[in-house]
């Protein structure tokens, strides 16, 4: 008797230790997410564009037209994947780091987006060395870092305060890394020489998410890069008569979409390692690939009725995509029910793409492990 009782307790000792550490995690394990602090590029930008490069076309009509409904410095027709989390966790729609005045006003506000069109996980310099030189901005994910940290001091002045407000917030990494690979593809760089950024590129974000966490973060969605073989721009640039190279079942370009796989299993491989050497934390992968490739194998199934390898918005060609008649150039219209399309411009994807996304995503079963979002408003 006396053994059965001290196995009870024993017992009840592993689960009081078990229940205490799932609390260290807040945000996760049915606790809302209180703020959402987000890095990237085109994907996820809601507007640091417009102060970094106020000539870029996401910032000009038709953009934005199915839902501001004007320009936003977002490269959609309406809403990202940051926006639709945002409204699923019940919050604002996260505002862009360069819209604060010096960072002030930070407090008062439920998360901050760094995220600019065009970035990169690498420098800037890395790709100027190679002589990749159209590269379109400087902010690459170790900028947006050290703009995280520029508003440290207005977000929270102790490290146990730091790590209150940083526990129930999400941090959204990326999508990252998708333009270190499209800048030097549209220069027709070889895949072999491109194959050697991947690992660069997986470190940089890895350095990225370690040093949050050091600074606080404990959980961390890090999405992989899309299926680049099905986009209307790489359709165009590697358009191809040899039919062996195209996906029979959605018309994607094959050895594309291999690489893009490469990368997304070399960055789970290391999302593996940094959840180890932090198992206090949550590192979520979001299948960003798996998540689309269902309306590009069945595009009509999710109302993509008008298809999903041409763009909405585009200046002709079979994928409706032209690099010298692109969307916003007064030249180009849009189509007119862009909820019809996945593609958006030939290399964004439309709002109504992005909710799917998001929906395989926070409703699984796109993350790994799938994310807790049981506290959310279902508003989106």
């Amino acid at each position: 008797m006396a053994h059965h009782r001290s196995s009870v307790f024993s017992i009840k000792i592993q689960f009081i230790k078990l229940f205490l550490s799932l609390a260290t995690i807040k945000g996760v394990f049915g606790n809302c997410y209180t703020s959402v602090f987000s890095f990237g590029d085109s994907l996820t930008d809601t507007g640091n564009i417009y102060f970094t490069d106020p000539t870029q076309q996401c910032l000009f009509p038709p953009y934005g037209e199915s839902y501001f409904p004007h320009p936003t410095g977002r490269c959609c027709n309406g809403r990202l994947v940051l926006d639709f989390t945002a409204q699923t966790l019940g919050l604002p729609l996260i505002k862009p780091y360069l819209g604060f005045e010096h960072g002030s006003n930070v407090t008062s506000i439920q998360g901050v987006n760094f995220a600019v069109v065009g970035a990169t996980a690498l420098d800037a310099a890395f790709f100027f060395e190679r002589g990749i030189d159209n590269v379109s901005t400087n902010d690459s994910l170790s900028v947006q870092l050290d703009w995280f940290k520029k508003i440290l001091p207005s977000l929270c002045n102790t490290s146990s305060q730091c790590n209150e407000i940083f526990g129930s917030s999400l941090f959204l990494m990326g999508e990252i890394g998708g333009n270190d690979y499209n800048y030097p593809f549209f220069m027709y760089r070889s895949i072999e020489e491109i194959q050697t950024f991947v690992p660069l590129v997986i470190n940089a974000i890895a350095s990225a998410i370690n040093e949050l966490i050091e600074l606080g973060a404990v959980t961390l969605m890090v999405p992989g890069n899309l299926p680049i073989g099905c986009s209307a721009a790489y359709l165009t640039y590697y358009e191809t008569a040899d039919t062996d190279q195209y996906d029979p079942e959605t018309g994607c370009l094959n050895w594309l979409n291999k690489f893009s796989e490469y990368h997304n299993d070399q960055l789970q491989k290391e999302l593996s390692r940094i959840q180890a050497l932090h198992p206090h934390t949550k590192i979520i992968y979001a299948d960003f690939y798996n998540s689309s490739m269902r309306f590009y194998r069945n595009p009509s199934q999710y109302g993509f009725t008008g298809g999903a390898l041409t763009a909405c918005c585009g200046g002709g060609g079979p994928y409706n995509f032209n690099t010298s008649a692109k969307c916003s150039n007064p030249s180009v219209s849009a189509c007119d029910d862009p909820s019809k399309y996945v593609s958006w411009d030939g290399i964004h994807l439309t709002e109504a793409a992005y909710r799917w996304i998001t929906n395989g995503l926070l409703e699984g079963p796109y993350t790994i492990p799938q994310i807790s979002i049981s506290c959310v408003s279902q508003d989106a």
